[in-house]
């Protein structure tokens, strides 16, 4: 099951009452898929759909796809912060890329 650091509860919650939506919860979907594997993206959502997992981490909600759920299954969702950048990212065992069709280089 995808975990879910203190600091990026507390962050998402943060945002999701800056936006005025603080019982809402946080959607983690499928962009596309590289040669790297997946891409996901993040946004706002009231309700879990029918085909939605759902965990909570001290008050959050976050949802996915079974697809989703499952291929996160090893992995972390962190907020990352520094002088220069800052973000939720999903840390964890990801595919080597090494692949030899050059899409990614």
């Amino acid at each position: 099951m995808l975990t879910v650091t203190d600091k990026a509860a507390e962050k998402a919650k943060t945002v999701l009452a800056f936006e005025g939506k603080g019982d809402w919860g946080i959607k983690i979907y499928m962009v596309g898929e590289g040669c790297c594997g997946p891409s996901y993206g993040m946004n706002l959502q009231e309700e879990p759909l029918s085909n939605d997992e759902v965990i909570e981490k001290d008050g959050l909600k976050v949802f996915m796809d079974k697809k989703v759920f499952e291929n996160l299954s090893a992995m972390q969702l962190d907020y990352y912060s520094d002088e220069v950048r800052e973000g939720f990212v999903i840390t964890g065992a990801v595919p080597s890329c090494g692949s030899t069709c050059g899409g990614c280089k």
